[in-house]
């Protein structure tokens, strides 16, 4: 699993190593509405909280977690699907996630983006330009937590100052566990 704070370059990273490996990204479930060029079933899967609420209740998520007002959780059956048919399989996701993940499968790696610096990230976030002004405080604030945590929570931690070699720095996780 890939994770790390909003605007530090891990959907970079995810593509660079789908790729380069056989490795399947994971789809997360959701209860948020699509956003305008999001499909169903690659980007998420969308449902009501409803449905949610029953994969919870049948252990259809191996792990979940509210955001605000949405839901999100990983689905358990593709991934045992892929794992079976011989894939890694990559999850982004969050912190309380990570931690789930890990208490499940403690074999699986878990992978944190960290930022050169925060005022690096709010420079990449300001930059991006699809992140309001009112909205960039509050993901520092986010990341500042994401990043206190993270050595509690994953087996590695890889900085971003270079795309290139963070790449290969994952890849290296990934393929060989350094």
């Amino acid at each position: 699993m890939i994770s790390g704070p909003s605007g530090v370059g891990k959907s970079s990273i995810v593509e660079a190593v789908l790729t380069a490996t056989n490795a399947e990204f994971s789809v997360s479930a959701t209860t948020r509405a699509s956003r305008p060029g999001e499909t169903d079933g690659v980007d998420y899967f969308f449902v009501s909280e409803e449905e949610f609420e029953a994969m919870i209740l049948h252990d259809e998520l191996l792990e979940w977690a509210r955001y605000g007002a949405s839901c999100y959780g990983t689905p358990r059956r593709p991934i045992e699907k892929s794992l079976v048919a011989g894939h890694e399989v990559i999850l982004d996701i969050e912190n309380e996630g990570a931690r789930q993940i890990k208490n499940a499968v403690p074999a699986a790696v878990a992978i944190f983006i960290l930022p050169p610096s925060l005022e690096e990230l709010e420079h990449r976030l300001r930059s991006r330009g699809d992140t309001p002004p009112h909205d960039v405080a509050r993901r520092l604030s986010v990341a500042e937590a994401q990043i206190g945590e993270a050595p509690d929570v994953y087996d590695h931690l890889v900085v971003n100052d270079d795309l290139e070699t963070a790449i290969r720095d994952v890849l290296s996780i990934i393929t060989y566990g350094t």
